[in-house]
């Protein structure tokens, strides 16, 4: 009885039926708003933070081929994402589509995963922008205390020569704060906000290729892909691969449109155009902007966490400098935004089938959204954001948002074959072909993990599978 409890799976029907009887959330998504979405989920934080020490750490001038990998993985995935969503198109993303297909605890561990990956990778964009944030505001001569703009034990020498450690990082918790009041105002606004600061964003980075392809020197890019004989050994194809496993992070967030079926006018048909219009449009700008990016700088000067500030220095407009760090700003709250807004659509979501406290989905009755939920979120977001330090975040968000990605494909092969004649309205192409590329890249990359990676992923796992038998002993007592 206990194995046939965790692995029961729930039906595609009694899904839509459950949920749509349930929904007190508002259908005000059409494709448009669902692209710029997953856009300002995609394009953010990863590729304005992160590219810089990628090149630098990994792959060199070919972090454009680990871009390239990285979207090769995202666009086959969101094919088995779309399919799913044309089929159950009900919020939960990876979590739903485990339930139909793998069962309950499955379902579970999948839908933990998926908010333990939202969360780092909020939190650790956060960290991001502040650093963005405090070279905007020194564009103004405005210089913020260092002890507050990063995050607490971090290691700096004052101006007096002196070794002192941050407290707290005071702009990531802000931005944390100010983007959970932002959804709190409800879908429609955010969702308004949100479009406008995509447009920023991608004027700035549309810019900043066109300038700086004019800047390029064809020395940077030579050799193309360094020797595996740097310091500690970290290029070559391996390098390329083990830059994957970071930049991929520029990549979360495609599925978070899954996130928002329940608000989304006639989702079979939106859901799969947001997800695959976004993943295109960040895989073609993530490609050009490593490119020119490792072009305008050598990489082994890309060693920060404002690569794009640098090269805009290099390309010596001072002003572009100021719009860089305004379309960095702007791309990261996105982000934030974003990610945010899933993490509490998959929390709704997992509530609604009784495997997290109910006071979790209470809807605010004018607003329509999960206010309680969003402000556990915010807080606790604020709070990790201003004191675990970026690169102890980064990694474990991609590690789970892989194993979420793995499942969704690995979900996919499996019904095709046990529902064949199940109502799709997108089909994946290509099935079992392009979910088995997902899995055997995907699995390629997760052997780049440390050790100490894996072993943070298994006791959040293990944390995860205690609280789901603390569950299901608590509903056997009642």
């Amino acid at each position: 009885m206990l194995i046939k409890k965790i692995f029961k799976k729930k039906s595609f029907e009694e899904l839509k039926k459950g949920r749509e009887s349930s929904n007190k959330l508002i259908r005000s998504l059409g494709p448009l708003q669902l692209i710029l979405l997953s856009v300002g989920a995609i394009i953010g934080g990863g590729v304005f933070v992160l590219t810089g020490t990628a090149a630098f750490n990994h792959a060199g001038p070919a972090i454009t081929l680990s871009f390239a990998l990285s979207g090769l993985i995202c666009i086959c995935a969101g094919l088995c994402y779309a399919e799913f969503a044309s089929i159950v198109p009900v919020s939960g993303s990876a979590y739903t589509y485990a339930y139909t297909t793998l069962g309950e605890l499955p379902a579970w561990l999948i839908g933990c995963s998926s908010i333990f990956a939202y969360f780092l990778s909020a939190s650790s964009v956060a960290n991001g922008w502040s650093s963005y944030f405090v070279g905007l505001l020194q564009y103004f001569n405005i210089f913020l205390p260092a002890e507050f703009t990063h995050t607490t034990g971090y290691q700096f020498i004052d101006i007096n020569g002196q070794l002192k450690h941050a407290l707290f990082n005071i702009p990531a918790f802000v931005i944390s704060i100010l983007t959970t009041l932002v959804l709190l105002k409800g879908t429609r606004s955010s969702s308004l906000i949100n479009a406008i600061i995509v447009f920023i964003k991608m004027s700035v980075l549309i810019l900043f290729i066109i300038i700086g392809s004019f800047k390029i020197n064809l020395e940077n890019w030579t050799p193309f892909i360094p020797d595996n004989t740097g310091e500690y050994g970290r290029y070559g194809l391996s390098g390329i691969i083990a830059a994957v496993s970071i930049v991929f992070l520029a990549f979360n967030g495609f599925d978070s449109v899954c996130t928002a079926a329940q608000e989304t006018k006639n989702p079979q048909r939106n859901l799969p155009i947001g997800i695959i219009g976004g993943i295109v449009i960040a895989t073609l700008t993530y490609i050009l902007i490593g490119a020119v990016l490792t072009g305008v700088v050598n990489y082994q000067e890309l060693n920060t966490s404002q690569p794009f500030a640098v090269a805009s220095e290099k390309i010596g407009i001072p002003s572009f400098i100021f719009f860089v760090k305004i379309g960095a700003v702007s791309a990261i709250t996105s982000v934030i935004l974003v990610h945010q807004y899933a993490i509490v659509r998959m929390i709704y979501a997992i509530t609604e089938d009784g495997l997290l406290p109910k006071f979790l989905k209470n809807i605010h009755p004018k607003t329509g959204t999960p206010y309680v939920s969003t402000l556990i979120v915010g807080i606790l977001m604020s709070i990790v954001s201003a004191t675990v330090r970026l690169e102890e975040l980064v990694k474990l968000s991609t590690f789970f948002t892989l194993i979420a990605i793995l499942v969704v494909c690995f979900s996919t092969i499996l019904l095709r074959y046990k529902e064949p004649d199940l109502k799709r309205n997108f089909k994946c192409p290509l099935v079992p072909w392009i979910p088995l590329l997902v899995i055997l890249l995907i699995v390629q990359i997760l052997f780049s993990y440390s050790l100490s990676t894996v072993k943070q992923a298994l006791t959040c796992f293990t944390l995860c599978t205690s609280y789901y038998a603390y569950n299901m002993v608590r509903k056997c007592g009642e």
